[in-house]
């Protein structure tokens, strides 16, 4: 368990949660290696197109690295290896950086042990005046989240083939104002447990309280579905958002990042 993890998360939480993530991002297109799930989606979620070291398993990570690097090749992508407190085998980290491998992308996972109290803070951050929500599905959710953050249009098709195909099922809003998309998230619920996914807010409508609204609404929904604990995903130099996740009640839980050999890959 990481030692900054809020009261009340143990262990078996975090490894939950990290399996969770996994469900709720999984791509049509992986491949499984000996105990790594190979993930080769086209789409601009890295966690969606990177290897996910879950198992140990028998082989050299060598050998392994030199089998996954063709994989990817023939898709078409650069190849990151996501490292978790959890990834196998023991040492991959250190392998890797032996190897030269860069850090990238250091990721906080935060996690609310409890949603008791969402419904008064979905009370008390109640939405502005003035936005219309919309209920999206996949193929709309990913070309008004797409558009916000410029993807391409393979990536955002991609995205919502990721979405339609997801063994765990995605609920997503939209919020317009004056007709124009000012901010969007969904969540993604398996049993009890329900992680926030694509969050995000239009530049020129940040600052309002938007995103903390939005995420209450989102988790007082899942509640209301049998969600008991909740997760999310953010980066970690985007102060701003883990502020804003810290007074709906979330703290980290662990962290995570991608080794790859080219610092250029993207």
């Amino acid at each position: 368990m990481s030692p900054a993890a809020p009261a009340g998360v143990d262990d078996t939480l975090l490894r939950r949660i990290e399996d969770a993530s996994l469900n709720a991002s999984a791509p049509s297109q992986q491949f499984w290696l000996d105990g790594w799930l190979l993930r080769l989606s086209p789409g601009k979620a890295r966690r969606a197109r990177s290897i996910n070291a879950v198992a140990a398993g028998t082989r050299p990570i060598d050998d392994k690295l030199h089998e996954a690097a063709q994989r990817f090749r023939e898709a078409g992508l650069p190849m990151f290896v996501r490292i978790t407190p959890f990834s196998q085998p023991a040492g991959l980290e250190q392998h890797l950086a032996q190897l030269g491998w860069f850090r990238i992308d250091e990721t906080h996972v935060m996690v609310l042990p409890t949603l008791d109290a969402i419904d008064a803070l979905r009370d008390a951050f109640d939405r502005p005046a003035g936005i219309e929500v919309a209920a999206a599905g996949p193929a709309d959710y990913a070309t008004a989240v797409g558009a916000l953050r410029g993807s391409s249009a393979p990536q955002i098709a991609a995205h919502a083939q990721r979405l339609l195909q997801s063994p765990v099922p995605y609920t997503g809003l939209l919020w317009r104002r004056a007709g124009e998309v000012v901010a969007c998230g969904q969540f993604a619920r398996e049993g009890d447990l329900v992680g926030l996914y694509d969050i995000f807010t239009a530049p020129q409508a940040r600052g309002a309280g938007l995103a903390r609204s939005l995420c209450a609404a989102l988790l007082a929904a899942a509640k209301g579905q049998g969600a008991r604990s909740a997760y999310l995903q953010v980066d970690g130099a985007n102060a701003a958002a883990q502020a804003v996740y810290r007074r709906l009640g979330f703290g980290v839980g662990y962290h995570y990042h991608y080794r790859c050999a080219d610092a250029a890959a993207q």
